[in-house]
């Protein structure tokens, strides 16, 4: 395989990434990451603090091209988390930035401070004219790892996933292709850095290509405004959270509409984009947003493609190399794409992860023979466009005989204009096994739309067995770093 970074390896003067102040050309940053790397010789993982920062970027690139494993820590990580990720992958050290104060669970590690000058630009007490470290990548195993990152860990302790060189570079490459991402391209987003969505594909995605990433640290209306506009970016990755923010803005903000409007490509990501922020964005920027489907297992799985026809609540089609089908409860291979017939999504490919740390019998389970079980449930249209409708474990409905997926209602009930925010579950009904219960935001609090009405939109858009048999209202619906609604909160969340 060849090397991760190409463009590190040639170590031009054009610019590799910024984030705020700090800025690194490619040869800046192949001077540092290979200054930072020679220091990790014998270490077996080492953690990476992961700020939203340009010494994240430099502390990962610099252990990929020393061949270590990085373990990227969320720092809003828990105490007993936090514990439990340590003790699982046992890093030999922790690099984080000089300024950053670390908690008492990773005093007992050895620390390496990823240091960069005054001027964003070279680390400190590097020799500017010196000889650039070599980068010694290219005789790492291709089935080496290259991350473990953890899951979030919504059905017990967080398992570490184990994601290799081959698995890191296949699915970017897919991405390249599927999105003709090329070097001339300038990726503007404001994703964490502990997670697959921000860090591989967000920096190491751009950095493969030879391109240009800018962090917004924060994000903001603003800063996507400034990045996109005069600062002349041309690819804008964001999570729906930050997209309904900008369409919120969009009505009172020309220098946004133009922004947006002259991007090459908008990405959404980590959960389903509603329709009402498609139909806004694309309405006032003649862009539309393109979604696409992964995890942390398998890296990227599908995409709409640039260009085509609009369909909200879809995630596309396979990417090249991935093949993807779905499986019922029985374990049939269900042929149909007839948009109805809900299964598990299974997928294979050179995008799957290699196993999860130190869980043996949690990976075996995980597979069925060398297709991987994502949890995720959704049909298939007749061009063979997935449309996820939920999670096996949560968003699977049982109802008077019927499989029903929550993403589908969410959709529809989220195309009503008095509703803002929505989330799906099920629950124990003596009829009809389960009855579908639908938790809402409304756009108006003090007016929010009736029960009824909310159940007639949701069976005149789908059908009348799959409109909600009880409506709850909240504030706001709880959510996670990425934005997916924790549904395991709401029960205890909701008013009716």
């Amino acid at each position: 395989m060849s090397e991760l970074f190409p463009a590190v390896a040639a170590r031009s003067d054009r610019p590799a990434l910024r984030c705020g102040a700090d800025s690194l050309t490619y040869g800046e940053l192949a001077r540092a990451a290979g200054s930072l790397g020679a220091r990790l010789g014998g270490v077996e993982r080492v953690a990476v603090w992961a700020t939203p920062s340009a010494r994240t970027a430099v502390a990962v690139v610099a252990a990929l091209l020393a061949g270590v494993p990085a373990v990227p820590l969320n720092p809003r990580t828990g105490e007993r988390e936090l514990a439990h990720i340590l003790g699982d992958s046992a890093p030999g050290a922790v690099l984080a930035g000089p300024e950053d104060i670390l908690p008492a669970g990773l005093a007992k590690l050895p620390r390496i401070d990823v240091g960069l000058d005054a001027t964003g630009s070279l680390p400190a007490a590097l020799d500017a004219t010196g000889p650039l470290p070599a980068a010694g990548e290219e005789e790492i195993d291709s089935e080496s790892p290259a991350l473990v990152v953890y899951t979030s860990g919504t059905t017990g302790p967080p398992k570490g996933v184990l994601l290799s060189r081959r698995a890191v570079a296949a699915s970017l490459d897919a991405l390249a292709e599927a999105w003709a991402w090329t070097a001339d391209d300038v990726l503007v987003h404001a994703l964490p850095l502990f997670h697959v969505h921000g860090l591989v594909l967000g920096i190491l995605g751009p950095l493969r290509r030879g391109g240009e990433v800018r962090h917004l640290g924060a994000f903001s209306v603003e800063g996507v405004a400034r990045e996109l506009g005069a600062g002349g970016g041309t690819v804008l990755f964001g999570v729906p959270t930050m997209y309904h923010r900008l369409a919120d803005a969009l009505s009172d903000d020309e220098g946004l509409v133009r922004a947006l409007a002259g991007a090459r490509l908008l990405v959404s990501g980590s959960a389903a984009l509603p329709v009402h922020d498609h139909e806004r964005i694309a309405a006032a920027t003649g862009r539309t947003v393109v979604e696409r489907y992964g995890m942390t297992e398998t890296l990227m799985n599908t995409s709409v493609r640039p260009g085509g026809q609009p369909r909200p609540g879809t995630v596309g089609t396979p990417l090249p190399g991935v093949e993807l089908r779905l499986v019922d409860e029985d374990g049939s291979v269900l042929g149909a794409c007839d948009g109805e017939a809900v299964g598990e999504v299974q997928v294979r490919g050179p995008n799957l992860f290699s196993g999860y740390l130190n869980r043996p019998e949690a990976t075996a389970a995980a597979f069925d023979g060398d297709w991987f079980r994502t949890g995720d449930v959704a049909v298939r249209e007749a061009d063979g466009t997935v449309r996820l409708v939920g999670r096996r474990a949560t968003d699977l409905i049982k109802s008077g005989g019927y499989k029903i997926g929550a993403g589908e209602i969410e959709n529809a009930l989220l195309d009503h204009p008095g509703v803002r925010e929505a989330a799906v579950t099920g629950e124990p009904d003596p009829d009809l096994g389960e009855r579908i219960v639908a938790w809402v935001v409304p756009a108006d609090a003090s007016a929010p739309p009736v029960e009824t009405e909310l159940a007639d939109h949701v069976a005149g858009l789908l059908a009348p067995h799959k409109r909600p048999r009880a409506v709850r209202y909240l504030d706001a619906l709880p959510r996670n770093d990425m934005g997916k609604v924790l549904k395991k909160a709401l029960p205890t969340a909701g008013r009716t």
